[in-house]
């Protein structure tokens, strides 16, 4: 028997596993992970209380499959906490529970009918998304469902923010008009910046003259204030020529990415293809949590109190971590305006040594090597082509105790870069 995928497929995260399990080996030391995309912290007592009290509840429906139903009314107030409206107030829109952000949005490319039979074959369906991404539905689209996909630049001298003459500029190097799909991801990863509401506006009055379908993952749209960014339901909701879809996630707003548990909201047709294509997929999220969470968001204060202190934890652990890197030279791609990921150009040189190449992973296994400090690299296509190497830190860690901060500090001391 042989392997029908290649090796050479491997996830980025599984392979920054791979790194962090050898440092440990090598060193004897534990790594100082700033890699992890994912909370290090657990859900707030009073959701943990409710999600006990569900499941030794013998209610049938918390322990069915869930399916498409929507139970103490999470969905909508999930999407009333995170994308800011009130879906109730608009016919033309509707919600949905989902079981996480990833499962999703690798349907979605099936919603927009890349599979239907009067299509000549799966190179016709086009899917634009952003690069430097964590490229779920590039790979999926792309690599596994055989559509083509067209990088839309983010680049430093944007602040890695939407640029709209990027996206035509792109599309004009394919000899393209328009594609069936734009997937973005709001505030961004590895760019943790959020959009504006004229960039959704721009972006969606773009999407309507050339009848494209909008999508933004909007996995961190809950660790921000709305100065820091808009939704895109903000916006999309008063355009109801518009097809889009935005989607939010417990997994960082709650720091419960085991609850497998989100909400997706948008126009009434989109929607109703996606549930369509994921009741062939799976069986909704599990009921007995999703219950929980409906109960915890009748108290709305209480909602987003919870929200905001997660925030807040994060704004103080980036304040420390950014303030030290610029101490010892790194360049900031970005400010991190949203959520907890920390983005930074990566130099020619470190630790008195040439970076080598490919620049991005040959940074992360220098500084690794050296310090014990884990990243994530990052390729980006730059705005002309030449690429830009980027390594992302984020915070999910506990950055701001005493341990963690002396050998960081000791290991930043001799890193000298210098661009």
């Amino acid at each position: 028997m042989s392997r029908k995928i290649p090796a050479s497929g491997i996830n980025l995260f599984q392979l920054i596993y791979q790194f962090l399990a050898e440092y440990e080996k090598n060193s004897g030391q534990k790594a100082l992970n700033l890699s992890l995309g994912n909370p290090d912290t657990v859900p707030t007592s009073a959701i943990l209380e409710l999600q006990g009290r569900f499941a030794a509840d013998p209610t049938f429906e918390y322990h069915t499959y869930a399916e498409d139903n929507n139970l103490n009314g999470f969905a909508e107030r999930m999407v009333e906490l995170h994308g800011r409206i009130r879906v109730e107030d608009y016919p033309h829109l509707r919600v949905q529970p989902i079981p996480g952000i990833k499962t999703a949005g690798a349907l979605v490319p099936l919603a927009c009918g890349l599979h239907l039979p009067d299509r000549s074959n799966r190179d016709s369906f086009k899917i634009v998304s952003n690069l430097p991404a964590y490229d779920v539905i590039g790979t999926w689209g792309e690599s596994y469902l055989g559509s083509e996909r067209i990088a839309w630049p983010l680049v430093t001298g944007d602040g890695m923010r939407l640029n709209l003459d990027r996206l035509d500029k792109a599309l004009k190097e394919k000899g393209l008009d328009r594609v069936d799909l734009v997937y973005v991801i709001r505030p961004g990863n590895p760019a943790a910046v959020g959009s504006s509401a004229g960039e959704w506006k721009r972006l969606i009055e773009w999407c309507i003259a050339k009848d494209v379908r909008l999508v933004n993952d909007g996995a961190y749209a809950g660790l921000c204030t709305p100065e820091q960014h808009t939704s895109l339901a903000e916006v999309a909701k008063d355009y109801e020529e518009l097809e889009w879809l935005e989607m939010f996630s417990v997994s960082k707003s709650y720091s419960d990415p085991g609850a497998r548990l989100g909400a997706v909201v948008g126009s009434n047709d989109f929607v109703a293809d996606l549930v369509l294509v994921k009741g062939n997929t799976e069986s909704g999220p599990v009921p007995h949590v999703m219950a929980a969470y409906g109960e915890f968001f009748k108290d709305g204060a209480a909602a987003k109190a919870a929200l905001d202190d997660t925030r807040i934890l994060y704004e103080k652990r980036v304040e420390y971590v950014v303030g030290k890197f610029k101490e010892t030279g790194l360049q900031q791609a970005c400010e991190t305006s949203a959520g907890f990921f920390t983005l930074w150009k990566v130099p020619k040189k470190a630790f008195g040594k040439e970076v080598g190449e490919p620049a991005h992973e040959a940074f992360n296994r220098l500084v690794i090597e050296e310090t014990g400090i884990v990243g994530v690299h990052f390729r980006g296509p730059g705005a002309n082509g030449e690429g830009e190497s980027f390594i992302r830190y984020a915070v999910c860690d506990d950055v701001l105790s005493p341990e963690f901060q002396k050998r960081f500090e000791e290991g930043l001391k001799r890193m000298a870069p210098e661009y």
